[in-house]
């Protein structure tokens, strides 16, 4: 059986979940079982009201060589062998893709270090990403023989525009951290050493500031509604929310802070006070 835990390294400080990749002696390559602790370190952070962000990054100077392909080049076949040992069975990368969509709470990704193939395709339904500008990046599937997974072929052209995710898809090329930010793949590059503390400091914004009611409402709207052709869906449920919201403590909170120029103290929790409404029970992952 293997270790459980052998290819993440999570820890609580604070209000943050750090999730860090820790397979060394492979680049932090994926592999199933990298994928199952991802599936129950997302829940984990789901299910527990003191975890406000989550922050994924890695251990070493790799964020994550793309997948474990120490098995030659019967890697990927997840029918018989090695490919199935490694990667389990067809279509198991949904699973940490739907629980990273699932989450109530926001996710932030640092990219310490270069990624490509799965390992950069895992970030895609995080909600901000940032890179060190050491950092280079690949959709290198089509080199490989293969074709974008984890969903990305839905996620990647929504963050950056159809045209660069074709650029990006069809050459499969490597390209470095600027050009990343140039087309918003990454909202921030920054020094390596940075990197870590800029993550924190983004999260705490956003813990020590933000309803985590709010938080998890607003993150399920923006991926649900930003690929909609109208604002009408978006618009008939808004002002529903707002109305249920703005009866509660949250609120009331929020702008006692505002008024009274001091830090909020939010009192909803997202596993007892998100609001009753049909929209909600729709799972916005398609």
């Amino acid at each position: 059986m293997p270790d459980p835990v052998a290819t993440l390294a999570t820890e609580i400080d604070g209000p943050i979940l750090w999730i860090r990749l820790d397979r060394p002696g492979s680049m932090n390559a994926y592999n199933a079982q990298m994928g199952a602790e991802l599936v129950a370190a997302f829940r984990q952070a789901d299910g527990d009201d003191a975890i406000r962000v989550v922050v994924l990054t890695a251990k070493g100077r790799v964020f994550c060589a793309g997948a474990d392909v120490s098995a030659g080049a019967g890697a990927f076949d997840t029918s018989a062998g090695d490919g199935a040992g490694n990667f389990g069975k067809a279509g198991a990368d949904s699973d940490f893709v739907r629980a990273m969509m699932d989450c109530r709470k926001p996710s932030i990704v640092a990219f310490n270090g270069s990624a490509a193939g799965v390992g950069l395709t895992m970030a895609l339904p995080c909600d901000i990403r940032i890179a060190a500008n050491t950092a280079k990046f690949g959709f290198v599937f089509a080199r490989r023989g293969l074709v974008p997974e984890a969903g990305s072929a839905w996620f990647l052209p929504r963050l950056v525009g159809m045209a660069q995710a074709l650029n990006w898809c069809l050459t499969g090329r490597l390209f470095p951290a600027s050009e990343a930010l140039a087309h918003g793949l990454v909202s921030e590059v920054c020094p390596a050493d940075e990197l870590a503390g800029r993550a924190r400091a983004l999260a705490l914004e956003i813990a020590d500031n933000c309803a985590p009611v709010s938080l998890a409402l607003t993150r399920r709207m923006l991926w649900h509604f930003g690929s909609e052709a109208s604002p009408a869906g978006a618009l008939g449920v808004d002002a529903r929310l707002n109305i249920a919201l703005g009866q509660g403590a949250d609120v009331h909170e929020g702008v006692a802070a505002f008024l009274g120029k001091r830090p909020p103290e939010f009192p909803g929790r997202v596993s007892a006070d998100m609001p009753a409404t049909d929209w909600w029970a729709v799972p916005h992952t398609r």
